[in-house]
């Protein structure tokens, strides 16, 4: 039992960081728009974030520190500084937006105005992040997010063509009335959305904030390779349900409140139910990861004390941080913003942000000092530096094509 609770960790973030706001309503407009003819994209983006947070959990474990921490040590404070503004930028935008998603989930199930729920979204998200054990937090958000599975039930009771599907994702088959540069665009943010820079920051400072020591190695593999390919099938599942109910009938999907549609089609009201916790605990718990993310790069890059490993008054200074974010993501909400636009501006910035994030790591992962015997390996050398190439080219990518599609419009 003690073993199956120390995945809920990887479950979390999988959850938490795949299928979040975001990713909710961009795989349904991805499934309805192009198919799975991205999904390839989606396996990419898997792929890589496994190899980083691995690395980044094995720095965790071989060090006591995060990776933050080690970042401004190992390459120095104007290199650490610059990876703090631009993560603390996307993690900040992405924060917002999860309180926002949470008031958007929470309006769908009680037919309440979103804005009347946000004050009340942002106090609960401060308090679990102010009185709740870390292990409170990930073990009940993780499992609770996993009622997203209904989304892999629907669509295996949807009965799709499967061969089509198999097809769409084998070819990329882009649809023939989309152009090259809208779907180059959906792309980079599909695999910005898969490896947002967070992901990273929040599993190594979960490790050390659950004291992993190098007997916890393979609990800590077991949580990257079960938790993150567990999101990536799920955003799969969403992208299959909207193409398979919506991609035939043309229909457009860009608001939160059409993406559980498929599940009710399949399912019915106890499809609806369920998938309506679903989006709850996602969101909530991404809110949850994105605040203690904003916290946790603040206060490792400035050497301040942190995290929930210790009592609030010893850490006070990481405290008032997370109270500022939450009360200026309510602010920023109140205003009317759509949180789902900032959690796509927001994976855009995250795609941009991707080589300041992901190459530190590399260098750490290979520093003997901090890793002993478990420095990396030809195989995550090898592996690292290609995706480093990959993240490269889609941070060049990103914003011009974010301009020349109108966000993909």
């Amino acid at each position: 039992m003690k073993k199956f609770f120390g995945l809920a960790l990887g479950i979390l973030t999988a959850i938490g960081g795949f299928v979040d706001i975001g990713d909710l309503v961009t795989n349904a407009q991805v499934g309805a728009r192009f198919g799975l003819s991205l999904g390839l994209v989606v396996v990419l983006g898997v792929l890589g974030i496994c190899v980083f947070a691995e690395m980044s959990g094995r720095v965790a474990v071989c060090s006591n520190r995060a990776t933050f921490d080690l970042v401004r040590e190992r390459l120095g404070p104007r290199v650490g500084l610059l990876n703090l503004v631009a993560s603390m930028i996307v993690t900040l935008l992405t924060f917002i937006a999860e309180i926002g998603g949470v008031a958007l989930a929470l309006s769908l199930a009680s037919s309440v105005n979103d804005l009347l729920i946000i004050p009340i979204v942002g106090l609960l998200v401060w308090l679990v992040l102010w009185r709740a054990r870390f292990s409170l937090m990930e073990n009940v958000l993780g499992l609770l997010g996993l009622a997203l599975v209904v989304f892999a039930v629907a669509l295996w009771k949807l009965d799709p063509s499967w061969g089509h599907l198999a097809h769409q994702t084998f070819t990329v088959a882009k649809p023939g009335d989309e152009d090259w540069m809208t779907y180059a665009y959906y792309a980079v943010a599909l695999f910005g959305a898969a490896m947002t820079p967070y992901e990273v920051f929040f599993f190594s400072s979960g490790g050390v904030e659950e004291k992993w020591t190098e007997k916890d190695l393979g609990q800590m593999r077991a949580n990257v390779f079960v938790g993150f390919p567990l999101g990536g099938l799920l955003s799969l599942a969403i992208a299959g349900c909207t193409a398979t109910v919506f991609g035939p009938l043309d229909v457009q999907v860009d608001a939160l409140s059409q993406v559980g549609l498929p599940v009710g089609v399949a399912l019915g009201k106890i499809g609806i139910a369920i998938v309506l916790v679903g989006f709850v605990a996602a969101t909530f718990g991404a809110a949850c990861e994105t605040g203690l993310s904003v916290g946790y790069s603040l206060a490792q890059y400035l050497g301040w004390q942190w995290g929930k490993f210790v009592r609030p008054d010893e850490a006070t200074r990481f405290h008032v941080v997370l109270v500022l974010a939450t009360m200026l993501g309510v602010a920023v909400l109140m205003t009317g913003v759509d949180p789902i636009m900032v959690t796509e501006i927001s994976v855009v910035g995250s795609a941009v942000a991707l080589p300041l994030t992901y190459f530190p790591i590399l260098v750490v992962a290979n520093d003997r000092d901090y890793m002993g015997e478990h420095v990396n390996g030809t195989l995550a050398n090898a592996l690292g530096t290609v995706y480093l190439v990959v993240v490269v080219l889609a941070a060049l990518a990103a914003l011009p094509l974010l301009v020349l599609t109108g966000m993909g419009s």
